[in-house]
């Protein structure tokens, strides 16, 4: 086969092959979509569950730990803040329930202690 040939060759298989990138490509935005729900978004809002779960399971009582690593007893609780009573003689904060950053102890546990 002489050189004109095989770029006649190689042209005419290119066409047939254009359709098969599309496909390709499109398969690869789907895996990189996929990738990034399964790997960012869905951990992201998991966490973002369990933290709404543990702010709507607020006691009078438990024992808290803030964002900003103050600890306390919840003394009231209000629609989006929270007293807290920091030390034994009595002094108190009010802080929004998304300052809340974990449960150290429920009331329930100190109770049966």
């Amino acid at each position: 086969m002489n050189f004109f040939g095989i770029l006649l060759d190689n042209a005419n298989t290119g066409t047939q092959n254009q359709g098969g990138s599309y496909i390709s490509l499109i398969i690869m935005i789907v895996a990189m979509v996929a990738i990034f729900y399964f790997l960012l978004y869905r951990p992201q809002k998991k966490q973002e569950k369990a933290a709404n779960e543990l702010r709507n399971s607020l006691e009078v009582g438990d024992e808290i730990t803030t964002i900003g690593g103050i600890i306390g007893e919840i003394v009231s609780i209000k629609e989006e803040t929270v007293t807290i009573e920091t030390s034994k003689a009595g002094t108190k904060i009010r802080i929004l329930r998304s300052a809340i950053k974990n449960v150290d102890v429920k009331a329930s546990e100190k109770e049966s202690i």
